[in-house]
């Protein structure tokens, strides 16, 4: 049974990160978001303070930070700036897919780079043809001597006009296959992309792979492994990064609204004092909390290897950013007029929340996921009810 109360040192980390939030991220989240720009001394300050290594064991510079503290640090960035939260999410991802799938020689060499913020990393999975049909990559890669050469375009990949490495998936012999690829790999292009309805910062781009060429030895795990288990279980991990920047952006929301109306007025009385908006209020509470409740469940079975984490982590994505989607729009409405100003900084968790509702799986694909699981558990229940009555029956 999971303890719903946090430790003593999960709640120094949770203070911890909320003081770095308040005074690093949340000043400059709205500049950076109108600039389409993360600061590179900024990514420094959070290498510095090992978020970029917090999933990695410490034998390779890691924080080896257990998932709820993690779930913790992705939904405090998230309530400072969603794009500065998917910097996490994407670096850490491929992080865990280098330690997970990596062979020696290439944790050795990567992940104490990937740990310490030397080295920046994205993921590149999506193309302009493919999105939630991963598996069905159109960039191909083919063994030619002791080289792969890769053919084929990538988009809406997260820090990619930064990143040193990426984690870039393609068709090799017809299967989906994982290989790591330099920044300064011949034959490799990155375009920037701008004007994205939220995560503006993220610094997303386009890559184009025109016979690029990478070593033999840049494969991870084998042939044919690249979506069902290297990308499979790297988007786990990225949809447990999101959905707990989704209880961030809730909370950001709550807090802005509740500060808002204690202060402006309507009617003669602070809008506080009208009963629809203590309405509002309540419901933004009550969700966040159950959304964070939900986070810190799939963070708990990730702790103890239970196979229903990966369900659990796809309900707590669904619900969080759906929720997170429907607090943000109630904060733009709360704030009238102001709230479609980019001088209040609700209209950015509404198009960020929106955003959230796509990535690492959207809406529609973990309603298929949920649902398929619910029956699959009932069939299961039945059979296991149906074994029991027949042993009964024969004793």
């Amino acid at each position: 049974m999971m303890k719903l109360e946090l430790s003593t040192q999960q709640k120094n980390a949770q203070a911890e990160f909320r003081a770095f939030v308040n005074q690093e991220i949340c000043p400059d989240a709205g500049k950076w978001d109108r600039q389409e720009f993360t600061p590179p001394e900024l990514i420094k300050k959070i290498a510095q303070r090992g978020f970029l290594g917090a999933i990695l064991p410490q034998e390779y510079g890691g924080q080896a930070m257990d998932m709820i503290t993690y779930g913790i640090l992705n939904e405090e960035i998230g309530r400072g700036c969603s794009s500065i939260r998917s910097l996490l999410t994407v670096h850490n991802m491929v992080a865990h897919a280098v330690c997970k799938w990596g062979n020696k020689s290439q944790k050795e060499y990567w992940l104490p780079k990937l740990a310490s913020g030397e080295i920046i990393a994205a993921f590149a999975l999506s193309e302009p043809n493919v999105g939630s049909d991963a598996k069905s990559v159109e960039t191909t890669a083919v063994l030619v001597g002791d080289a792969y050469v890769l053919n084929g375009q990538k988009k809406w990949i997260t820090y990619g006009q930064i990143a040193d490495i990426y984690l870039v998936f393609a068709q090799c012999e017809g299967k989906p296959t994982a290989f790591l690829v330099e920044k300064n790999s011949p034959g490799f292009t990155v375009k920037p992309m701008s004007g994205i309805l939220g995560v503006r910062a993220s610094m997303s781009a386009e890559l184009y792979f025109h016979n690029c060429q990478i070593p033999r030895e840049n494969l991870v795990g084998r042939l044919g492994f690249g979506f069902a288990y290297i990308a499979a279980s790297a988007l786990d991990y990225g949809r447990y990064s999101v959905a707990a920047g989704c209880v961030g952006i809730a909370q950001a929301c709550l807090e802005a609204c509740i500060k808002y109306t204690n202060e402006r007025k309507q009617f003669g009385v602070y809008l506080k004092e009208h009963q629809l908006i203590r309405q509002k209020i309540t419901q933004m509470i009550a969700n966040t909390k159950a959304a964070r409740l939900l986070c810190y469940q799939a963070g708990y079975l990730k702790d103890i290897n239970d196979p229903n984490s990966i369900i659990e982590t796809s309900i707590a994505k669904y619900f969080a950013s759906t929720v997170a989607t429907k607090i943000a729009n109630d904060a733009v409405q709360l704030h009238g007029g102001n709230g479609c100003s980019n001088e209040y900084p609700v209209e950015r968790y509404l198009r960020d929340s929106k955003i959230m509702e796509i990535i690492e799986g959207s809406t529609q694909i973990q309603e298929i996921t949920i649902a398929e699981s619910g029956y699959q558990d009932y069939l299961f229940a039945n059979v296991a009810t149906g074994l029991d009555k027949q042993l009964a029956e024969r004793n």
